[in-house]
């Protein structure tokens, strides 16, 4: 079973940088798709970026620029480091995971808060 445990958002000005981290328990780290999704209220959950065992990353075009995904094997851990912030980037964001053999994200963390403001 895996469980992810998200840590690093909080409150923030436009302009400001932070960090999200996610560790990763319970599997074989290198065989999972992490990605990190948000949801603002009232709107939809939607992909914030994903990155694959190898690196290779995707971002939302919302964030392509301003946000970079990363992952350490040696921690088990990926890293969104959230940059230029905007009063939209408020959210709940998720870490969540997948198999790579799995087309859907099957697990995901209890999400942590990230507010900014104008």
């Amino acid at each position: 079973q895996v469980e992810l445990a998200e840590s690093g958002g909080g409150l923030g000005q436009a302009g400001d940088s932070l960090r999200l981290s996610c560790v990763f328990y319970g599997q074989t780290f290198a065989l999972y798709v992490m990605a990190w999704f948000r949801q603002a209220p009232g709107k939809e959950r939607e992909l914030v970026a994903q990155i694959t065992s190898g690196g290779s990353t995707y971002e939302a075009d919302s964030v392509k620029g301003r946000f970079t995904l990363s992952r350490d094997h040696l921690k088990n851990t990926v890293y969104l480091q959230m940059n230029s912030l905007k009063p939209e980037d408020t959210a709940l964001y998720y870490c969540t995971a997948k198999h790579i053999s799995t087309p859907q994200y099957d697990y995901w963390g209890q999400g942590t808060q990230v507010t900014v403001s104008s």
